[in-house]
Order: structure tokens, then C-alpha cells, then sequence
């Protein structure tokens, strides 16, 4: 039952927009009334939120790639990060849902939640990536990288906190933009200039803590 109104919920996305979603036409879609809705989601928004899931497959699938062409964390974040704007660049109204939306709750019991239902999301991502992508929080989920290259050296601790803050700032500040149409960027210009940023921060941090040592 709780599949058939993710399905239906899902289905109403590609056909008409997340924004078109609303309770009757999801249990329109999915044959039954709007009460029994309720009794699997507390509110909208978590439906919403599960069925922007189901459209997430192809970010995590290609993050794992991503992440292993890189030769080092520092690499390897910066990779996450291009992977990361061109899909949310893509998708802006998915990934609000999925990263930004107010859920009323916590968001990692949701994502715990629907990973069990639908195991085989995760069948082709490395193990060590898993946790990351089960943290909702952006600043966590980038930090949880960052922290690798701070344990092999590439990064200061002083320096960790502020690049975790700015790169997530330079990223939210285009993908607003996006989101409300005030750019008329395509996914792929938007990402190059988000990744020239955070490039610069990341690589002048990495070149300070070597100069430093």
C-alpha cells in the first residue's frame, strides 16, 4: 500500500510537474481515497520526499563512479561535488525535495525508511559511500569527506569548517537561482561555474596546509 502512493506520487511528477502533486490526485492515481493516505504519511511533504527518491537513482549511481576516478580526497571530494551540481543543476525541484524541503522530522529516519523498501537503489554504491549518502544534512554529508583528507593530511583542521561552509553557500546560492528561474544557465554552464569556485577555495586551502607543514 505505502508503494502504490510512492508509485502514484512518482507518476504524477514525470507526467506533471512536482509542483501539480496534491493529495486527491495522488489517491486519484492511486485508487483509493484521500484518508487513506494518511495512514502511511503524516503529511505531504513526506510523500513527496519519497517519491523524489525514486528519481535519485541516476545521482547515486554515478557518484560512486565519479568519486573513483579521483586520485585523492581532495580529488575525490571535488569530483562528488561536480557530480553533485550537475544532477541537483538537472533536477533543482528533485533535489529541493529531497535536501531542502521542510519535513517536519528528522530527514535521515526517511531516508533510512525508504532505502529498506527499496534496497536495490544501493546495490551498485561502495560500501564507504553509503553512509554519506544515508546523511541528509549537507553540511554533515560534506564534512563526512572532508574529514577524510583532513586524516591523510591534505586539509588543516582550521581550514575544514569554513571550505565545508563556503562550498555549500556557493552551491546554494546558483542552485536558488535555478530553482526560481532567475538564471537562465543550463545545468552544465551552472556546474562549471559553481566547480571554478569551489575549486579555487578547496585547492588554495590544500596548497596552504602543504606550505605549512
Amino acid at each position: 500500500m505505502w508503494k502504490y502512493f510512492v508509485d502514484a506520487t512518482a507518476e504524477i511528477i514525470e507526467e506533471e510537474g512536482l509542483e501539480n502533486v496534491t493529495i486527491r490526485k495522488v489517491a486519484d492515481k492511486a485508487g483509493y481515497n484521500s484518508a487513506t493516505i494518511y495512514n502511511y504519511f503524516s503529511e505531504i511533504s513526506h510523500l513527496i520526499f519519497f517519491a523524489s527518491m525514486k528519481f535519485m537513482k541516476s545521482y547515486t549511481n554515478e557518484v560512486a563512479i565519479y568519486i573513483q576516478k579521483g586520485k585523492d580526497p581532495i580529488e575525490k571530494y571535488l569530483l562528488a561535488w561536480e557530480c553533485f551540481c550537475q544532477h541537483s543543476f538537472q533536477k533543482p525541484q528533485i533535489f529541493h525535495a529531497v535536501f531542502i524541503m521542510d519535513l517536519g522530522e528528522t530527514p535521515e529516519k526517511l531516508l533510512q525508511h525508504y532505502y529498506q523498501i527499496y534496497p536495490n537503489d544501493l546495490i551498485n554504491i561502495p560500501e564507504n559511500l553509503t553512509s554519506i549518502l544515508f546523511e541528509h544534512n549537507m553540511t554533515k554529508r560534506g564534512r563526512s569527506m572532508l574529514e577524510i583528507a583532513l586524516k591523510e593530511g591534505y586539509l588543516s583542521e582550521e581550514n575544514v569548517d569554513s571550505i565545508n561552509e563556503l562550498t555549500i553557500l556557493i552551491w546554494q546560492g546558483m542552485f536558488t537561482n535555478i530553482l526560481n528561474n532567475r538564471k537562465s544557465y543550463d545545468a552544465e554552464k551552472a556546474t562549471r561555474i559553481v566547480m571554478n569556485y569551489i575549486s579555487e577555495i578547496v585547492l588554495n586551502a590544500n596548497l596552504f596546509c602543504f606550505q605549512n607543514k
